[in-house]
C-alpha cells in the first residue's frame, strides 16, 4: 500500500510575514522598551549612588558581604593593634571578639550555602578582586538577626568608647579606628529601599517640575512656530533658480552641520554680557537695556536658548520642505498661471497644499527634538539663572548624574518618555493622520 507524502513544513503568508517583522521588533524591544523598562524599575526605588545604605535596589532586609567582610577583617585587624598599645584592656577586647564571633556563626547558619559565599567574598577580597556578581554580594537576612546585630555593634562600639577614655596616648588612635569599623560594619546592612511610587508623587507634586515642562513646552512652540515659518521662506527661496544657488544652500546647512554643544558654546561667548558682540549691538539698537541682561535674567535666557536653537535648526526644517517643493510639478504652476493666478494664489492653492506632508513631518520631528532638548540649555545656560531656563530633561540630569539620585532621577526620564509618547499619539491622531491614511489604503 502506498503510504501517503508527508506534508512539508510551510509557513502561512500571516506567519511568514510575522517572521519577516519579528527581528525588528526584537532590536526595538532591546534597544528601546528595555531601556524605558529598567528605568522605570529604578523609579520603583530610593536609589542613590551618593548614599551608601541606598546604592543598591533592595527590595527586602539584606547584607553586604563585601562591605562585611572588609570590615570584619579591619576590626579584628585594629584589636590586635590596641592590644599592642593597651595591654591591659585584653579582657575587653576578648568580649568584643566573643560577641562578634556569636553574631557572625549567628549569620552563617541563617541559610544554606552562606558560609560558602562569605569564603568566596573573603578569598576574593583578599586577591584584590571586586564582587561584582550581586547575588554573590547581597543576601538576604532575617529582620530578628539584623535587630541582634546591630545591638551587639551598638554595645561593642560603647565598650570601645569607654575604653578610649583612660587610653593611654599611643592607643587613643587606634581605638578611634576600632570604633570607626565598628560603625561602618554596621553600614553592611541594607535596608529595603523600594519605595513604589512615591518618587512620582513627590515630584509630580514639586513645584520645579512643573516650572521645567512649562519651560519645554514654551521652548517648543515657539521655536518651532518660528523655525517653520523661516524655514519655509528659506526653502522657497533656494528652490529657485539663481545665480549662486548652490553656494547660498551650502551656507544655509552651516549651522545646521555645526554640533549643539559647539555651537552653544560660541553663542555662549557671543551673549556674554562683557565681551559678547550679540549682546553688544542689541544693547547698541536699545533691543535689551543691558548688555549682561541675556544671560544673567529669566526671560535673557529663555531668548537666547530660544534664538540659538531657531540660528541652528532652521536649516533642517527648510531642508525637509524643500524636499517637498521639489516634487510640486512646473506644470501646476504653468497652467495656474494660464488661468491668471498671481504669485500668493499659486503659493495659497498649489505649494501649501502639496507639501502639506513634508510641513506635518517637519513639525513632527522637530516637535519631538524640541522637546527632548538638553545639550543646548545645559552648555549655555546650565538652567539658570536660579532654574528660570531648565527643561524637563536638564532636571533629570542633574537627578541623575549632579545629585546620583537615581530613582528619582528615572522617574523623570520615565514621564519625559510618557510625555513624547503623548505628544505624538495626539499630533498623530489630531493633525497628521493623513500622513498614513494615504499608505495604509494601498
Amino acid at each position: 500500500m502506498k503510504q501517503p507524502k508527508k506534508r512539508r513544513f510551510q509557513l502561512s503568508e500571516r506567519q511568514l510575514g510575522y517572521a519577516m517583522v519579528a527581528p525588528s521588533i526584537i532590536l526595538i524591544a532591546v534597544i528601546i522598551i528595555w531601556p524605558i523598562m529598567l528605568s522605570a524599575w529604578n523609579s520603583l526605588f530610593d536609589y542613590r549612588l551618593n548614599d551608601p545604605a541606598k546604592a543598591e535596589r533592595i527590595s527586602s532586609l539584606s547584607i553586604n558581604l563585601e562591605t562585611y567582610a572588609d570590615n570584619r577583617y579591619l576590626v579584628y585587624d585594629t584589636m590586635e593593634d590596641v592590644r599592642e598599645a593597651m595591654p591591659d584592656a585584653g579582657g575587653a577586647l576578648d568580649d568584643i571578639t566573643t560577641a562578634l564571633d556569636e553574631q557572625h556563626e549567628t549569620l552563617l547558619n541563617t541559610d544554606e550555602g552562606l558560609a560558602d559565599r562569605y569564603e568566596e567574598v573573603n578569598t576574593m577580597l583578599e586577591n584584590f578582586q571586586p564582587v561584582n556578581d550581586e547575588e554573590l554580594r547581597l543576601t538576604e537576612v532575617p529582620e530578628e538577626w539584623a535587630d541582634g546585630f546591630a545591638n551587639t555593634l551598638d554595645e561593642q562600639t560603647a565598650a570601645v568608647q569607654a575604653l578610649r577614655e583612660g587610653a593611654p596616648e599611643e592607643a587613643v588612635q587606634p581605638l578611634t579606628d576600632l570604633e570607626s569599623q565598628l560603625s561602618n560594619t554596621q553600614g553592611s546592612i541594607l535596608e529595603p529601599n523600594f519605595v513604589g511610587l512615591k518618587n512620582y508623587t513627590t515630584y509630580l507634586g514639586d513645584g520645579r517640575t512643573w516650572t521645567a515642562m512649562l519651560n519645554t513646552l514654551l521652548f517648543t512652540v515657539v521655536t518651532v512656530g518660528v523655525e517653520l515659518a523661516i524655514g519655509l521662506a528659506v526653502a522657497l527661496l533656494i528652490n529657485r533658480v539663481f545665480i549662486g544657488r548652490g553656494l547660498v544652500r551650502a551656507a544655509v546647512l552651516v549651522p545646521w552641520a555645526i554640533p549643539t554643544a559647539v555651537a552653544a558654546m560660541m553663542w555662549t561667548f557671543l551673549f556674554d554680557g562683557q565681551s559678547g558682540i550679540m549682546a553688544h549691538y542689541m544693547a547698541q539698537f536699545g533691543l535689551i537695556d543691558d548688555p549682561g541682561a541675556l544671560l544673567s535674567t529669566g526671560a535673557g535666557g529663555m531668548f537666547s536658548i530660544m534664538f540659538a536653537d531657531i540660528w541652528k535648526t532652521t536649516p533642517y526644517m527648510a531642508l525637509l520642505l524643500l524636499a517637498g517643493l521639489q516634487t510640486i510639478p512646473r506644470s501646476l504652476y504653468e497652467a495656474a498661471e494660464v488661468d491668471g493666478a498671481n504669485k500668493f494664489q499659486q503659493f495659497i492653492s498649489i505649494t501649501l497644499p502639496m507639501i502639506r506632508s513634508a510641513i506635518l513631518v517637519a513639525v513632527l520631528f522637530r516637535a519631538l527634538d524640541a522637546f527632548r532638548v538638553f545639550d543646548l540649555i545645559y552648555v549655555l545656560t546650565g538652567g539658570g539663572p536660579a532654574n528660570s531656563t531648565e527643561s524637563i530633561s536638564v532636571y533629570a540630569y542633574k537627578l541623575l548624574f549632579e545629585q546620583q539620585n537615581f530613582g528619582a532621577g528615572s522617574a523623570l526620564s520615565v514621564i519625559v518618555f510618557l510625555s513624547v509618547a503623548l505628544l505624538s499619539t495626539i499630533f498623530i491622531k489630531l493633525i497628521g493622520s493623513d500622513l498614513f491614511s494615504g499608505r495604509l489604503k494601498q
